[in-house]
């Protein structure tokens, strides 16, 4: 092992991987034409159209998406889209031309695999050398050359491993594993072109730099972390099958495992993810997608998901349906929508949680298996949709009943979720979360909460923006859904909470009993107010009668006369159509979910603020607006807001 860090792999691999980890790997791993667990095109037994064992259904729908592109050309990637990064932001119109060359390839795999026919492997080889001609495989928001060089394009001789090119180099590994034969026969020269072109861009960078930001050697290893060491794997594992290069493939493999281990073991033990759900797919999903081909690739000697595997990484199965309001909703933290896309690669859940036995998490994937319908697509990436399309168990899955637990507690982020009645979205539900303002996708929202009528949020978090060069830039907070203001919690004294892992919810108590559910804290430290002394806020769901109850009560007594001038208020960000009254109001949801009416001191004076929103991200979960309440807290020391179900709306 190149260092001695050693995690919760290492300890649970370490019988197997003695005395030299690298020795022993080479000894384990498959050979390359084995190693990954998709059969090559030449198994027609799997692949046939009308005979095999891959999902027919599935087959024929990306064949039919690939029949359209052969009509037209293929999308380029040019100077100008690249460098709109660096002009006026944008960094969406490049990454979409990139992605649909991508795509379109991973159609074309799949359609080649299927036919058997040249014109398919026509296709493909026409897309394997327009990677390989591509400069840079690198998306330009991670490039570093605008800060080494001051250039606007990348350079050709400094590669750099970011999520793009990591993504880049699994695929060509696993059209290369399913496509082998066939190219060699009608195009030689072409694989030896990918191998040279993934070993320059993506093997040799990760093994001559070892300074990547996102290999986590701080300790803060995120969802880069997993991803890239996936894509990785996937290459080394297939594409250096010289036998020269046995010992550099063990040598990788070792440098992935003990990469993924620093992830692995910054998992808490109650699963939870601090980037929210949306993020759970390209994080903890990639490492236990990985660790998955591990174990195949070492013939089963090397499972994380066995008894006694890592803690985290069984824990954090389940945390997507913790995290599930009901029907395509979620509770969002951090850059998460809270309707994300339903179309996620639930197999590669299915499968993880059938080997580690979650049984909850395996009906949560489930839930979402339509029979009859496709198991996968392409957007997911190549790799995703061959894993689903040749996993029996998940194509003939029976479609689930999503669990919907009655109360969820997550202490390591301090997050909570609970209902009001288990097993279904039908009443009221309530999420709120203490945590610190310096997470992973930060929003500045300690104490923060959303409240769902019949699954669907009413009392929102915003989400994410369409991601520009200002998401992750010094400009972060000035974009509106960043900011606590526009998060449901107080505005102190005229002053939102500040920024960093220092604003952080203190003495955080949760409560999870039959009739009562909620979340208690003090914010102060979260605001930059020298003068509060607290703001204890105390979040609950009752379940009989049902309605969530929020109490704030704060001292301000060692405030300064500006900040007694300044005012201060309780804010509550809405879903649907408000209709504001003395002392409360009426909200009618989204989707047709009971109404609820929100009630308040009748003597507090309410301001309404209309955002509109002409963000896709943004619009296509909430419509066209939200509506912000300014509930008037100055000179005063407690409020109290109740939410409750109102069918008469």
């Amino acid at each position: 092992m190149s260092s001695q860090f050693t995690g919760p792999l290492a300890a649970a691999f370490a019988p197997r991987l003695t005395p030299s980890r690298p020795d022993a790997l080479a000894r384990l791993l498959l050979d390359p034409d084995r190693a990954l667990p998709v059969p090559s095109s030449s198994a027609r037994t799997v692949w046939d159209l009308d005979r095999g064992t891959a999902d027919a259904t599935t087959l024929r729908a990306v064949l039919t998406r690939a029949e359209k592109d052969l009509d037209r050309p293929w999308p380029l990637p040019l100077a100008s889209t690249a460098a709109r990064l660096h002009r006026d932001g944008d960094r969406a119109t490049h990454e979409a031309l990139v992605f649909e060359r991508q795509e379109r390839l991973s159609r074309a795999v799949v359609a080649a695999a299927a036919t058997h026919t040249d014109r398919w492997t026509d296709e493909v080889a026409d897309g394997l050398w327009q990677l390989c001609e591509q400069s840079s495989w690198c998306w330009p928001a991670h490039d570093d050359t605008r800060a080494v060089q001051g250039w606007v394009l990348p350079a050709v001789d400094r590669p750099f491993l970011d999520l793009g090119a990591g993504e880049v180099a699994g695929q060509l590994a696993w059209a290369d594993q399913v496509l082998g034969d066939v190219l060699d026969a009608r195009y030689p020269g072409v694989r030896a072109r990918v191998r040279h072109e993934v070993r320059t861009r993506v093997l040799i960078p990760f093994l001559d730099r070892r300074d990547w930001h996102w290999l986590g050697l701080d300790g803060d290893a995120h969802n880069w972390n997993p991803w890239i060491h996936g894509n990785v794997l996937v290459a080394a594992l297939r594409l250096l099958d010289d036998p020269d290069d046995a010992a550099l493939r063990a040598h990788v493999v070792d440098l992935v495992v003990e990469g993924i281990d620093r992830y692995v073991a910054v998992l808490p033990v109650d699963g939870a993810i601090d980037e929210g759900y949306s993020y759970w797919w390209n994080g903890a999903c990639r490492a236990v997608e990985a660790l998955d081909l591990l174990a195949h690739a070492t013939g089963g000697s090397l499972d994380a998901l066995a008894p006694g595997g890592a803690a985290g990484l069984r824990a954090t199965l389940a945390f997507p349906h913790r995290m599930h309001l009901g029907g395509d909703w979620y509770l969002n933290v951090a850059d998460g929508p809270a309707r994300p896309p339903a179309e996620q690669p639930w197999h590669a859940l299915h499968r993880a949680a059938r080997r580690a036995g979650d049984d909850e998490a395996r009906d949560h994937a489930a839930s979402y298996r339509v029979p009859g319908a496709p198991v996968a697509d392409e957007r997911s990436g190549l790799g995703r949709l061959l894993r689903a399309v040749t996993d029996p168990a998940w194509c003939a899955a029976p479609r689930a009943t999503a669990p919907l637990p009655r109360d969820v507690w997550l202490g390591s982020t301090q997050v909570l979720l609970a209902r009001e009645h288990p097993g279904t979205p039908r009443g009221l539900a309530l999420a709120a979360k203490g945590g610190h303002n310096g997470e992973n996708h930060n929003h500045n929202d300690v104490g923060s909460f959303v409240v769902a009528s019949d699954g669907v949020p009413v009392l929102v978090d915003a989400g994410r923006p369409t991601y520009t060069a200002q998401t992750f830039g010094p400009d972060r907070y000035t974009l509106w859904m960043m900011q606590s203001s526009w998060h449901n919690v107080p505005e102190v004294a005229g002053t939102a909470q500040g920024t960093g892992a220092q604003h952080a919810a203190r003495d955080v108590a949760a409560r999870t009993d039959p009739d009562v559910a909620g979340l208690a804290l003090d914010l102060a430290g979260a605001y930059p107010v020298p003068g509060l002394t607290s703001w204890r806020r105390e979040v609950r769901l009752e379940r009989e009668p049902a309605r969530v109850v929020v109490h704030d009560a704060w001292d301000l007594a060692g405030a300064t006369t500006d900040e007694r001038s300044a005012p201060t208020s309780v804010r509550l960000l809405v879903a649907g159509e408000v209709r504001p009254g003395t002392g409360g109001a009426l909200v009618l949801p989204l989707d047709g979910a009971t109404p609820v009416r929100l009630t308040w001191p009748v003597d507090v004076a309410v301001q309404v603020h209309v955002q509109e929103l002409d963000d896709p991200m943004l619009s296509d979960v909430w419509g066209q607006r939200l509506t912000r309440l300014d509930l008037d807290a100055s000179g005063r020391d407690e409020l109290t807001v109740v939410v409750e179900q109102d069918g008469t709306g």
